[in-house]
């Protein structure tokens, strides 16, 4: 696990830009919402582009990129009279309605970050039990299934208690995470389908 850990970082260091298609659903204040579909640009040092294709929201889009816009997100949103145009805080309360993260967490190279805090953290306090499953087909991708269990008690700092990740088995990189909280309940099940990890984008791909 060390070293798929080094390798996704690496990789994900490395990759200027990238594209996917990104499903999502999350536990939020105790409902597990409906799955969203989202096509997602990405590109360094901050900048992202999201259109919902399929699921609540179907049709919105969201723009967002450090020091522009006033560090507000342009939200499109489709009406019967055409699309309604917003600038929220990104930390807002109607811009974080119905997710449990800002956009400034969104993209792969936040989740990688994440997972390799509380994975070094974890193989630190002897406090990280992991379990390299089989593999399996996930998007057209060759995977390998790794859990991975923490503390049961949130009081330890972990962001969940038990991981399932999909590991893409060529590109070292994890293409699908579920999350459980310390009653085992699913609360984050995020997924990048079609992932291009050599995108070549442009600014001109991040203009509303």
């Amino acid at each position: 696990m060390e070293d798929w850990l080094r390798q996704a970082e690496e990789l994900i260091e490395r990759t200027d830009s990238y594209t996917a298609i990104f499903h999502k659903q999350e536990r939020i204040k105790g409902w597990l919402k409906t799955r969203e579909t989202v096509f997602l640009r990405f590109k360094k040092p901050f900048k992202i582009h999201m259109k919902w294709i399929d699921g609540p929201g179907k049709g919105r889009e969201v723009f967002y990129a450090e020091g522009w816009n006033k560090n507000r997100i342009l939200v499109r949103e489709p009406g019967p009279l055409g699309p309604v145009t917003l600038n929220l805080n990104p930390h807002g309360a109607i811009a974080m309605q119905g997710s449990r993260h800002s956009i400034t967490e969104a993209g792969l190279g936040h989740l990688i970050k994440v997972f390799g805090d509380h994975f070094r953290k974890g193989w630190m306090y002897g406090e990280l039990v992991y379990e390299i499953g089989r593999e399996e087909m996930l998007y057209g991708r060759r995977t390998l299934t790794v859990e991975a269990r923490f503390p049961k008690s949130p009081q330890n700092g972990y962001y969940c208690y038990r991981a399932i990740m999909n590991l893409d088995v060529e590109k070292k990189i994890p293409i699908r995470v579920q999350m459980f909280d310390w009653e085992d309940r699913l609360v984050a099940d995020y997924g990048f389908e079609k992932l291009n990890l050599n995108a070549r984008l442009t600014d001109d791909d991040f203009e509303p």
